[in-house]
């Protein structure tokens, strides 16, 4: 498979570094992993401190991947014991081919707790304060604010697969976090939206697309359409109800 193969290269190219943890969360933690599909999404603990001759070894260990199938999939947010506390540090990261530098978001860190895979050594409730429920409900809340409200308003984005389905996915994980204080999967998201009021044509659309089933979509413009009506209303009805 080649997921596996991907993830025992890494571990054995992470070995030297002497690694306290690596854990999957995202969809390879949560059971809806899709090969091919979804991302490798990846935190690995080092004893750091994560010296610039640190970062250069984990610059070369990606690139030295891209050999390997799906390796443009994984992405790996780098943590110490020091700093791993802190859900606003932004931490050292390789995603997208590149490294850069984010935080590890109250949602990973619950997934994380919630149902994280361990690849290599502790678990994260060994290393990794939980997170309160009221810092997991305003980072989502205002995620929707913040980030998803204004999208909204970019038609030209709407045309793009990506945006469709994590748009209206993220929209209805982030209702079931406010309303009952848990983490839910794509997979799951994707049974409540009908239920939300979502453009029934669209949750197809998606449905057949990340899911493999059978039909015609909706035209791109049009599809743009119905999901830019329905998520401006409901994001501002979400977040409104959460004040």
């Amino acid at each position: 498979m080649p997921t596996e193969a991907l993830l025992a290269r890494f571990l054995d190219d992470l070995a030297p570094l002497r690694p306290l943890a690596v854990w999957a969360h995202g969809s390879l933690g949560g059971g809806d992993y899709q090969e091919g599909r979804s991302d490798l999404d990846l935190i690995a603990v080092l004893p750091g401190p994560l010296s610039p001759a640190s970062v250069r070894r984990l610059i070369v260990l990606h690139r030295h991947l891209r050999t390997e199938p799906l390796a443009q999939k994984l992405h790996c947010s780098y943590l110490t014991p020091p700093t791993a506390a802190d859900p606003e540090r932004p931490q050292l990261t390789w995603a997208h081919g590149r490294i850069m530098r984010r935080p590890v978001t109250p949602v990973t860190r619950s997934e994380l707790h919630e149902f994280g895979r361990v690849l290599h050594g502790e678990p994260p409730a060994a290393l990794l304060p939980s997170v309160p429920d009221r810092e997991l409900r305003a980072f989502v809340a205002a995620d929707q604010r913040d980030f998803w409200r204004p999208a909204v308003d970019k038609a030209l984005l709407w045309t793009e697969d990506i945006w469709v389905d994590l748009g209206l996915l993220t929209f209805a994980r982030a209702t079931v976090t406010l309303r009952e204080g848990r983490l839910i999967s794509k997979r799951q998201a994707l049974t409540e939206l009908p239920v939300l009021g979502a453009p029934a044509e669209v949750v197809e659309d998606v449905a057949r697309r990340r899911y493999g089933r059978q039909g015609p979509g909706p035209a791109p413009d049009r599809r743009a359409r119905l999901t830019r009506a329905y998520l401006g209303p409901a994001i501002d009805a979400l977040v409104a109800g959460h004040r």
